[in-house]
């Protein structure tokens, strides 16, 4: 079984790198109407991007992530992150459209702004 990327995305490869067959195992899916779309693992609506930001932003290790995710299989991390490596490029602008929205909603609705403080 060949995996299917979302339309418009495609592998990233580097110049030393030729096309290979990648083989599905059904953890990655993206769905029009469900979290905007975006690859998210099957099943959940834990998006790749979310997958991503915890390993690559904040160090985390998969089996870290496991431990704020528990629903989720260690495979479905894998899989996530495999997925992120072969689009870094569209998943980082996901993240970067996402934060730049957070943003001007801010600067839009200061009113709706809660903080919450932590003890």
């Amino acid at each position: 079984m060949i995996l299917q990327y979302h339309k418009g995305m495609k592998p990233q490869l580097s110049s030393n790198e030729t096309p290979r067959r990648f083989i599905s195992t059904e953890h990655i899916v993206a769905t029009p109407g469900t979290c905007g779309g975006k690859p998210r693992i099957a099943g959940h609506r834990i998006r790749v991007q979310d997958i991503a930001i915890l390993h690559e932003d904040y160090g985390y290790a998969p089996d870290e992530i496991l431990s704020h995710y528990p629903s989720i299989t260690l495979a479905d991390i894998h899989a996530a992150l495999t997925y992120y490596f072969d689009h870094r490029e569209a998943i980082r602008q996901d993240i970067t459209d996402d934060e730049a929205f957070v943003e001007s909603f801010k600067q839009q609705y200061p009113e709706k702004i809660v903080t919450i403080r932590h003890a």
